[in-house]
């Protein structure tokens, strides 16, 4: 008897769970090309069926697809509200039962308190970002917003040179920016070993230009 009621119960919770969420963070982080913001479109379209309001913000500076919309890769597509910082998040979210964040690395350090406060008050917070630079160093305010989280996700691509997963988005012009806004004419996800290789091999190319 005991079995059927825990086996009902976690049915139950598989009917209603998107519905009955309390205020929890989760992240999804990843290279470039992983599918961060098809799974962050993913759960907020879900949220949505659930009845649930629901906003996505992203960095105003994110006008690679569109100046309003969250735009994946493979062109899925949400509308979105640009937003210059995070508190701006916490003024814009009142009567909102699911918030989700795209492109959270380019957001100012104060995204894991907006989103604790927001968690606090029962809100889902959905966020999506990358949580590496180009060089491989951790990336704005993702390292926080892991640390914080009640559920981080880790998502891949697919090394572009050898099919085994990729660990970094490799830079493929020559620009020591942080930021720079690209594509794959500007970047290519690459595993550990590839990625290794690639830096030797500029570095080569750089010494062989200064002789």
């Amino acid at each position: 008897m005991v079995g059927q009621i825990a086996y009902f119960c976690g049915d139950m919770n598989n009917i209603f769970g998107e519905a009955r969420r309390p205020g929890r963070i989760e992240v999804v982080c990843g290279s470039m090309f992983s599918g961060k913001t098809e799974e962050l479109i993913r759960r907020m379209k879900r949220a949505k069926f659930a009845k649930q309001r629901v906003e996505i913000f992203k960095p105003s500076i994110d006008t690679r697809y569109s100046e309003e919309d969250v735009v994946s890769h493979d062109q899925q597509h949400i509308p979105s509200t640009p937003v210059d910082s995070s508190a701006a998040i916490l003024l814009l979210s009142s009567d909102i039962d699911v918030v989700g964040i795209d492109e959270a690395q380019f957001l100012d350090d104060q995204l894991p308190a907006v989103c604790n406060e927001l968690a606090n008050r029962g809100i889902r917070v959905i966020i999506a970002g990358l949580d590496m630079d180009f060089q491989g160093r951790p990336f704005g305010p993702m390292p926080a917003l892991c640390a914080i989280a009640d559920d981080v996700t880790k998502v891949h691509a697919i090394c572009v040179h050898c099919g085994a997963l990729a660990y970094v988005s490799h830079r493929l012009v020559d620009n020591d920016r942080r930021v720079l806004l690209g594509e794959v004419n500007e970047y290519e996800p690459l595993c550990r070993e590839c990625y290794q290789k690639a830096i030797a091999d500029n570095n080569e190319n750089k010494n062989d230009d200064n002789k």
